[in-house]
């Protein structure tokens, strides 16, 4: 890192470090650490050396060990780091882990590194045992879980071995690992899959037969986690409604807000679709091929809507965020595959397509998997996007799930655990399931003291 303008460049104190005095684990972490960043080191010990003689008056030239047990010396350094190795540094000291792990570190952190997710699995959400009328609604059979799970990863073999997601209900939303889920009108909970600690959200005060719902989670660096359950009633487009009325649940207030949203034409959500929060915006599907946007922290209490570029009937379409933090869209029928995004032009939003491809060319340049699935005779379709990542996407060919490369064109099969070809596809969505993998809070984002 460059020193302050106007200060000396000369060269900062040579660095030596006696890596045995140091025991265990510690001195192979530490040395590693000191081989990636010894520069680093030595230009903000210099940077160091140099405020010390401003601000005592008198020079001074600390030693490495000084330099590491400054806190915000040492989390500037580590800011530096990419994921992969700061995460191990919590093994150096119970210093290192409380710098690494305090929320001041992680909110900068994230600033500057993008972050990394994990996939534990994938949902299969059959929304026809929600919502709706009592009469209307379809009873799932005992024998069919309420909450499949298809497991990528060994947290995912756990969380569906345990049980605990048979008492949680229907999948509903997901946040950084966080999930959302309960049962309609009556129950709503929050669950981490770290701790196995679940949280009963008061009950809504106002009743909504059909309803989106959208999950924000925030990890601020004073308040620590909070979140927020937004709740969106569908009416009838044959209302012709410029309204919508929704209710958000506050983590920091414990209470349930009610508002009556304007929009400048007729609005209709569509019910028990999956949606996308980015920073604090809800993407919601309505009805006549539209997404409706609400900004939760926005004070005029409005709701706007956005033509979608196509849409065709019994299309798949799915909602994501790209690399740079914008809404994507995509669809697929049963020979093409559309990728959009929306991005502001000036002043208006715009959508831009970033890539299009034919299956049938897809498959010929992918020989082996299209042998071993055989997509001659079965359907290929878009399942869903990555969380923030605009180069590959999920889709499937019956029962088998593949990640598809936009940039190199290859398709992998990603290998689950669970029951994939026992669920009647065509009437399931399949959600991904994230994780924040690092950094994340150490603590538990259900304590007593965050909810």
């Amino acid at each position: 890192m460059d020193p302050d303008p106007g200060l000396d460049a000369s060269p900062g104190p040579s660095i030596h470090v006696d890596i045995m005095s140091l025991r265990g684990s510690r001195c192979v972490v530490l040395q590693s650490f000191l081989l990636h960043t010894t520069s680093s080191l030595k230009s903000f010990s210099m940077s160091c050396s140099v405020r010390a003689k401003t601000r005592l008056g008198m020079e001074s030239n600390p030693s490495v060990h000084e330099v590491l047990n400054t806190f915000d010396t040492l989390s500037e350094i580590l800011l530096l780091l990419p994921p992969e190795e700061t995460y191990k540094l919590i093994l150096v000291s119970k210093r290192w882990l409380q710098i690494i792990s305090s929320p001041f570190f992680r909110h900068a952190y994230l600033a500057i590194w993008k972050p990394n997710f994990h996939l534990i699995g994938f949902f299969i959400s059959n929304t026809s045992y929600v919502g709706k009328k009592h009469v209307e609604r379809v009873r799932r059979p005992r024998s069919e879980s309420s909450m499949p799970l298809l497991s990528t990863s060994s947290l995912g073999d756990e969380v569906e071995t345990s049980g605990a997601l048979k008492k949680l209900g229907y999948y509903i939303d997901s946040s950084t690992g966080v999930l959302l889920c309960g049962r309609h009108p009556k129950a709503y909970y929050l669950w981490d899959p770290v701790t196995r600690k679940q949280h009963k959200i008061p009950r809504h005060r106002v009743h909504f037969e059909e309803v989106c719902m959208s999950l924000i989670t925030e990890d601020c660096p004073v308040e620590g986690f909070s979140y927020k359950v937004v709740r969106g009633e569908c009416v009838s487009y044959a209302a012709h409604s410029s309204k919508v009325r929704v209710e958000i649940y506050s983590s920091k207030t414990t209470t349930w807000s009610y508002s009556e949203l304007a929009c400048n034409e007729a609005v209709s959500l569509t019910p028990w679709t999956a949606g996308r929060v980015i920073k604090g915006v809800v993407y919601w599907h309505a009805t006549g091929g539209k997404v409706a946007i609400y900004d939760t922290e926005d004070e005029e209490k409005r709701i706007d809507v956005i033509k979608l570029p196509k849409t065709f009937n019994y299309d798949e379409q799915v909602l994501g965020e790209s690399s740079d933090g914008c809404l994507q869209y995509g669809w697929s029928n049963k020979s093409v595959m559309e990728i959009w995004k929306l991005e502001k032009v000036g002043e208006v939003l715009e959508w831009t397509i970033q890539f299009k491809v034919n299956f049938k060319a897809m498959w010929r340049l992918n020989p082996v998997e299209s042998a071993r699935f055989s997509t001659r005779t079965k359907e290929t379709q878009l399942l869903a996007f990555f969380n923030q990542n605009s180069d590959s996407v999920f889709i499937r060919c019956d029962s088998h799930i593949c990640v598809f490369d936009t940039k190199t064109q290859r398709v992998e099969e990603v290998q689950y655990q669970g029951r994939g070809s026992s669920f009647v596809w065509d009437y399931c969505k399949v959600l991904p399931y994230f994780q924040l993998s690092w950094p994340c809070s150490s603590s538990s984002l259900l304590e007593e003291g965050n909810i």
